[in-house]
């Protein structure tokens, strides 16, 4: 806010909030009226980007039931040189922690809020003392902010009002340079990305305007089945994994497995949005089950199920549900539901299946609304449930663990169970039909293998009419190409010609289809193929050959509590903890991760430090980097003469499988490596360039941009290896003798990119701020600074979806579709297929850089400039 007329401390109004109230009017501005909380055990701190009549930051912390404030005009640095002047305003309450919003012209404060920073603080001393005395020290636990700051009053001169105080960052691991990162330019946006809430006025006469909706039966139990929770923006689906058997042992039941296609319906404020497994919105294709959704009267809900299109018989018809979006059919389409992660502010995700389908078969009545079908659980034959599901011609059976939550993963907790083999496959190719021009004769097929080339698969050449084989010609020619897009090529009768019939034509790997067929051969084929459909529903990288659960591997029934509270030797606690609310992913799932990896990790993490991002709430929540042991230790996590980095506490390192899963279990998520080994801590063994994509930059071309490091690098006769980040960008590592100093490397580093930026400029800049950026990538040459960290190779990271920084093959780069293509829930599948480890070599490659100084005209004598 504005400097404030009032001095707080020297008022002090027996109600704190009593200013607030006097400046604002509730009838007309979105911000929140006073409700005064007991404070929590650790308080918490906001920091709101106000673009008033000047911008500034608002700077808060929760003290006494209200959120202390001040103003600071230039925000927040990094810097402990820089002093901030922050003016004391009026008291805030506590609700204004969560508000982003619009503050309408002619009201206190007009402009836009935005929740730029929040998180945790914790005062070092007594906060209340320190306050009158006019010296705060404290730290913050924030998503942008972290460490140690202190907020300072100075005298007031003569005429002044109010109070002004200075706030800076105290030195320490999370301290660093305006020069080489001014957090404010380089994080503007918010970390609460909520939309703007309407003045109570707008809402009122909303409120007035539309009916009011009953409250669901179902709903009426929720407060003692599940706590409130906010609602995920997205939610991706759970996934059955393929199984040859029915698992033994009761606990499990049995829905039909459904032949069409996957949409889950997510409801908020009462208005329908439906998605597709991938997440594309399909609301303006089907106007009328959205329709139907909104009749059920929520508010707020996830719902899962399968749309499929109802033949002559009643049964599902994948044929006629795609001629029904084509616009040729008139098939009666059904919305079969069968589960119910989210409902009325509920997060249902932990409850046991049985009691999720319990509350969704109350709010499915099929007679009021025949468009919405409850997906009722199959009862099985003396020959068992699939025996029963293919009498009845059905494509299979779903069997589903009882007590499972739900996980937004492939799981073994769902098992599907085919009557016949049947999988999706990508079409590389196609053969013309003899004697009738434009029509397909054949399919070529190809399924992606562990490193994501495409192997052939076979051939399908039947299951289609005239009119669907026409269709598929005009759409296949439309992707044509000159060379076979599978792995090696796909011979097939010794002709590689494009033209004729029966002769293969080559077409980009973009279209899905759907295939039933007998079996695979020893060679990879499938036999006996007919055609099913097209699959819309489903990008074509993701399409891998589908492999069986043998009967031995298949999971037991034993109550998933009692079978997932260990890893190892380590017993897990609240091992049911959701860590990503976008994919579902548990706390139990992370330390599974780390336990399957650990060997593959120690490498990279011995006798190295080791800095931690540690998250409690989960991503999107506040964490914080721990890079000393502080006051918390973590068992097996080994702490480094303090003798290495003067003037800090010791540094961390991680020497043990039981190291890596504790610090996994006092909730990190991340961990971050010096370029320096603790026994040569000045002198770096790796030079690290870190691609960063500005706005409007798109994978391919950091695919590209990487491929321009490394040939530079090859110039300078400098051999590189090449990581995801496991976010935005990629990482690559260069190693080096440990004959340098940290300041040269990173000089040199410096000199490399900037070399990039003036060769290429319309690629590559050298300096880092979002708005230098736009376009570009900044290739992040100061991750070799001093003290500075880069994620190590296989940690999973703290961003929706939990992705892993994964090493790879250089040759592995064409294909690579994301910096996070790889993610805690199946990175696993990747390393158990690999066949080689992309980086055997980098261990025993040291390489001196005096050479590849000399080529660039890098003079290592020279003073070094301030990067």
């Amino acid at each position: 806010m504005p400097r404030a007329a009032l001095s707080p401390a020297a008022a002090a109004p027996a109600d704190p909030l009593q200013v607030y109230l006097a400046k604002r009017d509730f009838a007309i501005t979105p911000e929140p009226s006073p409700a005064v909380h007991a404070d929590a055990a650790d308080p918490v701190f906001v920091i709101q980007k106000h673009d008033a009549t000047r911008l500034h930051y608002d700077f808060r912390l929760e003290l006494d039931g209200v959120l202390l404030s001040w103003a600071v005009p230039k925000g927040p640095s990094l810097d402990p040189a820089d002093k901030r002047l922050a003016v004391r305003t009026e008291d805030h309450p506590l609700a204004y922690a969560g508000f982003e919003g619009t503050i309408p012209r002619g009201q206190y404060g007009a402009g836009d809020v935005i929740v730029w920073d929040r998180g945790r603080w914790t005062a070092l001393g007594d906060p209340r003392a320190g306050l009158a005395a006019g010296k705060l020290v404290f730290e913050l636990h924030g998503e942008k902010l972290g460490g140690t700051w202190e907020l300072v009053r100075t005298k007031a001169r003569d005429g002044e009002r109010g109070e002004n105080w200075l706030l800076f960052k105290k030195r320490d691991a999370h301290a660093r340079p305006r020069a080489e990162f001014d957090v404010v330019a380089e994080r503007p946006d918010s970390v609460a990305a909520a939309a703007a809430p309407r003045s109570r006025r707008a809402r009122t006469e909303t409120a007035a305007a539309k009916p009011r909706q009953r409250r669901p039966a179902a709903a009426l139990a929720l407060d003692a089945l599940a706590p409130k929770a906010p609602q995920p923006a997205t939610l991706a689906p759970q996934l059955a994994t393929l199984a040859c058997a029915a698992p033994a042992g009761g606990g499990w039941l049995y829905e039909t497995k459904y032949d069409g296609y996957r949409l889950l319906a997510r409801i908020r404020r009462g208005a329908v949005r439906l998605f597709t497994r991938n997440g594309h919105d399909w609301t303006a294709k089907l106007p009328v089950l959205a329709a139907a959704l909104e009749g059920l009267g929520l508010q707020s809900a996830w719902i899962d199920g399968e749309l499929v299109a109802l033949g002559a018989r009643g049964g599902a018809d994948f044929g006629l549900l795609q001629k029904a979006f084509d616009g040729s059919g008139t098939a009666r389409l059904v919305y079969c539901v069968f589960d119910l992660p989210y409902l009325q502010g509920r997060d249902l995700r932990e409850l046991p299946l049985d009691a999720r389908r319990a509350l969704l078969k109350s709010l499915v009545d099929e007679q009021e609304r025949p468009l919405l079908r409850y997906s009722a659980e199959l009862e099985p034959g003396p020959d068992g449930a699939l025996a029963t599901a293919c009498s009845q011609q059905l494509e299979g059976v779903i069997a589903k663990r009882r007590d499972a939550p739900y996980r937004s993963v492939r799981s073994d907790s769902w098992l599907k169970l085919k009557c016949r083999r049947r999988q999706e496959f990508v079409v590389g190719g196609f053969t013309e039909r003899s004697g009738a021009t434009g029509e397909i004769g054949s399919l070529l097929l190809g399924v992606h293998d562990a490193a994501g080339q495409l192997q052939h698969a076979g051939s399908v050449g039947t299951g289609w009419d005239s009119q669907a084989a026409q269709a598929l010609h005009r759409r296949l020619a439309a992707l044509a190409v000159d060379t076979p897009p599978f792995a090696g090529g796909a011979r097939a009768r010794g002709r590689w010609s494009r033209r004729g019939p029966g002769l293969e034509r080559w077409v980009r790997p973009e279209l899905v289809v759907e295939v039933e067929f007998a079996d695979w051969t020893e060679a990879g084929r499938v036999r006996h193929a007919v055609f099913v459909g097209v699959r819309e529903d489903k990008p074509a990288r993701q399409i891998v050959r589908e492999r069986a659960l043998a009967p031995d591997a298949l999971p037991s029934a034993a109550p998933t509590a009692a079978s997932s509270g260990r890893v190892g030797r380590m017993r897990v606690t609240h091992g049911e903890r959701i860590v990503d609310a976008a994919s579902g992913l548990t706390k139990l799932d992370l330390l599974r991760w780390y336990d399957a990896v650990a060997a593959r990790m120690l490498p990279h993490l011995k006798g190295r430090p080791v800095a931690f991002l540690r998250a409690p709430q989960g991503v999107g929540h506040a964490g914080f980097f721990q890079k000393h042991a502080e006051r918390t230790s973590i068992p097996g996590v080994t702490e480094l003469d303090p003798a290495l980095w003067p003037g800090h506490e010791p540094l961390l390192e991680i020497r043990t499988p039981e190291a890596l899963l504790a610090a996994a279990q006092m909730n990190v998520i991340e961990f971050h490596t010096w370029n320096t080994r603790a026994a040569a801590i000045a002198t770096p063994d790796r030079m690290v360039f870190d691609l960063d994509p500005g706005e409007g930059v798109d994978f391919g071309a950091v695919r590209d941009g990487t491929l321009l490091v490394r040939t530079l690098l090859d110039e300078l006769g400098l051999a590189a290896w090449l990581k995801t980040s496991g976010g935005k960008g990629l990482h690559v590592v260069v190693p080096i003798a440990e004959r340098l100093g940290v300041d040269v490397v990173k000089a040199f580093a410096r000199a490399i990119v900037a070399h990039l930026a003036q060769e290429l400029p319309e690629r590559f800049v050298l300096k880092s701020g979002p708005s230098n950026r736009v376009g570009r990538i900044f290739v992040d040459y100061l991750r070799n600074g001093e003290g500075a960290t880069t994620v190590c190779a296989f940690s999973a990271r703290a961003r929706p979806g939990l992705g892993v920084s994964m090493p790879l093959h250089w040759d592995e780069l064409p294909a690579l579709r994301s910096a996070a293509q790889w993610t805690v829930a199946d990175a696993a599948a990747r390393l158990a297929a690999a066949t080689a480890d992309p980086w055997a070599d980098y261990w025993r490659k040291r390489q001196p850089l005096a050479a590849a100084m000399k080529r660039l005209g890098f003079d290592p004598a020279a003073p070094l400039r301030r990067a």
